[in-house]
């Protein structure tokens, strides 16, 4: 009889989850002191998804208790420094991504970046997987789809309208949207729609993968 393994999913928002919760079918929301943690089974094994909000911090508060797991997956959406990459594509090679705590905001930023470490994609949140990873002496993996292509500016500064613990202010990001409607709404939308592209990618390669 196969063992059943247990992952921890760990990304930003619920949100990204949403593409990997309609593949894998019904999910059990759990009570735990985080933004969003829900497990799911599926294909016999278990996986735990946990969301607390952007950056490195509040990922790694979301990963202050220890559980009994087989691996750990940094995932979620990231944004593109290589111009070969599309809104869509999924990068597994987390030595090829850097990662920041603050939201990369211009395409002009992103070239810097992309001069600067060589690296393929950029996110908030890695690093900290990482070193949970580690301390807890289990295999890290990096699954993220892109969000943003390395040529998209985004619609807002993002990082104007995070609160004290780090999170993003949703009220504030519609005000600032409403401000300029004309120039950041459809952005805003854009972006949405971008997102939801991602996070169906993350679901088809979920589906198909075994990690």
């Amino acid at each position: 009889m196969a063992t059943v393994k247990t992952w921890l999913l760990v990304a930003a928002e619920r949100r990204e989850f949403d593409g990997i919760l309609e593949r894998f079918g019904a999910s059990e929301r759990l009570n735990w002191p985080v933004e969003f943690a829900c497990e799911a089974h599926y294909r016999g094994d278990r996986y735990v998804m946990v969301a607390n909000g952007p950056g490195r911090r509040l990922a790694g508060k979301a990963l202050e208790k220890r559980i009994d797991v087989d691996g750990i997956v940094s995932t979620g959406f990231c944004g593109a420094l290589d111009p070969a990459l599309r809104v869509g594509d999924v990068v597994t090679d987390a030595g090829a991504v850097y990662c920041v705590d603050r939201v990369i905001v211009s395409a002009a930023e992103k070239r810097a970046l992309r001069e600067t470490t060589g690296a393929a994609a950029v996110d908030m949140e890695s690093a900290a997987v990482a070193a949970k990873a580690a301390e807890w002496g289990v295999p890290f993996h990096f699954i993220r789809a892109v969000s943003d292509a390395a040529c998209d500016d985004m619609p807002l500064d993002f990082n104007l309208y995070r609160d004290p613990q780090g999170r993003f202010s949703r009220g504030r990001i519609t005000l600032a949207a409403l401000a300029r409607p004309f120039m950041r709404v459809p952005a805003l939308l854009r972006l949405d729609r971008n997102t939801k592209i991602a996070a169906r990618s993350l679901g088809a390669y979920f589906a198909d993968c075994r990690l």
